[in-house]
């Protein structure tokens, strides 16, 4: 393994079972049980949690939001406020840390024990640069250390988590990395004192996928380099199928099931396991299947209620299910494998979600059966561009560049369809839904919103015509909803923009609750009443109110647990084929826009790079854009994450001071690298237009690209198995 990560081809080979086990436990946890006190009582966050991890292996600890995953790595760090009751025993190397002093504690903290928190950015000190936070970290335990020392393996920590020029980005400032590097400076300092024990606190989940396996990778360079036990810590079964040797489910601040990756993902005997597993779309499988909605929410632990804490969601519940004392029981006499469960014999080793859950029935939509050539044309984008000037110096401004953020796109999207808009951050996605809700004739390109035109279009007929027949879900529905406003008020705004009479307005929003699968008598609650995936279907229910055409929706589940976001999928697909609606949908997600849209575009920079039929393009990718999209998503699949090779791009978005002037994608094409001087000569000098890719599917003919050489082969000393 070199250094500096470069551009290869990863052999995912870091699965269960392929380490040796140690005999010892470096970290022992017995019983840890951890309560706050709030206003509205104790609040029992962690009940009696038990669990070992050992050197060189990985525990993977999953579940929905409150489960009490962090609450237990923070109680395993010493970080919890002093207010919180921690009881049960926590052993670092026979060391017990509940009760430590801070002051002890902190000669354990960063030495023996590292964690990587979420946000990278409120977790690096703005002020400082980024070599005197790694220094810092090292002075702490190394007192004696030179300062020359310290610069050398500041250097060598950041070459080794694949920083380019390190010693140049020793004086740079957090604000001048990008999301990945910050993240990935957060590892190095994790890894600076070569710590045994390194929690990973949900590491990956506000990152792009890119850059997700960037830092994926990252961690187990950490791991190899230091030798040390991983607690990784994740609400994404797909992360942890790739990476973890045993896994940790919990609920309610238990633990419900445990075992290695391969009784998790292949014989879950917890119903709640089983439900979580069926709600993750698959970005390998083209079957159009309705999720496992995990309905209702998690118990209240200010009062745990008597008996098993998922019998109130779970479809399997009896009388003894609400009583029995449940505790984890070893299943089928395999004492590594444990599950939380009366019924784990009931349920059986190849129990199927579809089987135990109840999963509706999503009903076929009308326009299905009609081509797509003879559907209206419900949106229509030609050449549409959106540059913003950059600007430098403080009184008087001068332009030393332009961001091209949508540099000249074209699509369109007919009645009944899911179009889809994919890349990283800063592709362009986001400035593209912008440029159409805007719809003014100053705009550059045009968009047509069913026989409208922003050339021609008036500003009148802007307010009542396009914007009843468009519409917006967003990606935060706390932020969305005006907290001020009842449920009533927020859906009654649209409908009085359109002058709708008061009668007819309150017929249609019980209407619209009934809908979306919410109470049409919780109307009077307000936003914070509702739990997030409730909240979302308000947001659904606001964009429903007007009857639109086209409901344009930015990341509509990406803040939702996994078993929320499998019912608010469920609802969009139902209401799709209901409805006859037609949706632009936005994600970084594509398992999500697999399961989902029936056509996708792949941007980068500004452009479309590869756009088609999705099964096409996800079953037959041209573009390397697009192939290391596909390969960074991870599949919830223990035994295809252990033989799969992964496209790791190196380095990040262009600055748009330092935008390519021919394929945008050059500087960070794994294929590039391999052709001969004269086609990389023609790669720089011209940026190639869309063109058929060639294919002999069912849909081959809906599907381009925008690479010269589709075809280029990566030279085999570029890959590393």
């Amino acid at each position: 393994m070199t250094a500096e990560l470069e551009p290869e081809l990863i052999d995912m080979n870091a699965a269960s079972g392929t380490r040796p086990a140690a005999d010892d436990a470096v970290l022992t946890v017995r019983g840890l049980n951890v309560k706050f006190n709030t206003e509205n009582g104790l609040n029992h966050a962690v009940r009696g949690i038990d669990f070992d991890v050992r050197p060189g292996r990985t525990l993977g600890i999953v579940g929905e939001s409150g489960s009490g995953k962090s609450v237990t790595s923070m109680a395993v760090m010493g970080l919890l406020p002093e207010t919180a009751e921690i009881t049960g025993s926590i052993r670092y190397r026979g060391n017990e840390l509940i009760g430590m002093s801070d002051r002890k504690m902190s000669e354990f903290r960063g030495k023996e024990l590292s964690m990587i928190f979420q946000d990278p950015l409120s977790s690096l000190t703005p002020v400082f640069s980024i070599g005197d936070q790694i220094i810092e970290t090292l002075s702490i335990h190394n007192p004696r250390m030179s300062r020359a020392a310290k610069e050398a393996r500041a250097v060598e920590l950041l070459g080794l988590v694949g920083i380019p020029s390190p010693k140049s980005r020793l004086k740079a400032f957090p604000h001048e990395f990008s999301g990945g590097m910050r993240q990935r400076v957060m590892i190095a300092i994790a890894m600076a004192n070569d710590p045994k024990v390194l929690i990973a606190d949900e590491p990956t989940t506000a990152l792009d996928v890119t850059i997700q396996a960037q830092v994926l990778e990252v961690l187990k360079v950490a791991q190899e380099e230091t030798g040390a036990a991983v607690v990784m810590i994740t609400h994404d079964l797909g992360v942890v199928a790739g990476i973890a040797d045993e896994i940790m489910v919990m609920y309610a601040g238990r633990s419900v099931e445990t075992g290695n990756a391969d009784h998790i993902y292949y014989q879950p005997r917890m119903p709640y396991t089983i439900g979580l597993l069926g709600a993750i779309p698959r970005v390998d499988t083209s079957a159009k299947a309705a999720l496992v909605p995990i309905k209702g929410t998690p118990p209240n632990l200010i009062s745990p209620p008597p008996g098993c804490s998922f019998a109130s969601r779970c479809p399997l519940a009896t009388e003894e299910c609400l009583s029995a004392d449940v505790q984890l029981v070893t299943v089928d006499g395999d004492p590594q494998h444990q599950a939380a469960c009366i019924k784990t014999e009931e349920i059986g080793a190849n129990a199927d979600a579809h089987e135990v859950y109840d999963v509706p029935e999503i009903p076929p939509s009308a326009l299905e059966s009609v081509p797509r050539s003879e559907r209206k044309t419900v949106l229509q984008l030609t050449d549409v561009k959106k540059h913003f000037p950059l600007l430098k110096g403080a009184l008087v401004k001068r332009r030393i560049g332009t961001v091209k953020a949508v540099d000249g796109i074209s699509f369109d999207i007919r009645e009944g369809e899911c179009f889809a808009v994919v890349g990283e951050s800063g592709c362009g996605k986001t400035t593209t839904l912008l440029e159409i809700m805007e719809f003014q004739q100053s705009q550059s390109g045009e968009i047509r919103i069913g026989d409208a035109l922003n050339k021609t279009a008036k500003a009148s007929d802007v307010r009542r015509t396009v914007r009843k027949d468009l519409q917006m879900v967003f990606q935060d529905p706390t932020g969305a909803l005006d907290p001020r406003f009842t449920v009533f008020e927020a859906l009654a705004e649209p409908l009085e923009n359109q002058q709708v009479p008061k009668a007819e307005m309150r017929r249609r929003i019980l209407e619209l609750m009934k809908l979306v699968g919410l109470q049409p008598d919780h109307v009077n609650r307000f936003p914070n009443q509702f739990s997030g995936g409730q909240r979302q279907r308000i947001g659904i229910a606001r964009a429903l109110a007007t009857n639109p055409k086209l409901v344009v929706l930015d990341e509509p589940v990406s803040a939702l647990d996994v078993s929320v976001q499998a019912g608010v999928i469920n609802l969009l697909e139902q209401l799709k084929a209901e409805l006859g609606l037609s949706y632009l949908l936005v994600s970084h997600d594509l398992s999500v826009v697999r399961h989902i849209a029936n056509r996708v575009a792949v941007m980068y920079l500004g452009k479309i790079v590869e756009i088609g039929d999705v099964d096409e393009v996800f079953d037959n990718p041209q573009h390397p854009y697009t192939k290391a999209l596909l390969s960074a998503i991870p599949i919830p699949d223990p035994k295809i994450e252990r033989q799969r090779e992964r496209i790791v791009l190196k380095g990040d978005l262009p600055t748009p001071l330092d935008a390519p002037a021919g394929c945008v994608f050059t500087s960070r094409c794994p294929i590039f690298a391999a052709l001969p001087e004269e086609k990389q000569r023609m790669c720089q000098e011209k940026m190639p237009p869309l063109i058929h890719a060639a294919g002999d599917g069912p849909h081959s003919d809906d599907h381009e690209h925008a690479c010269l050489f589709p075809d280029g082969k990566l030279d085999e000393a570029m890959l590393v198995r």
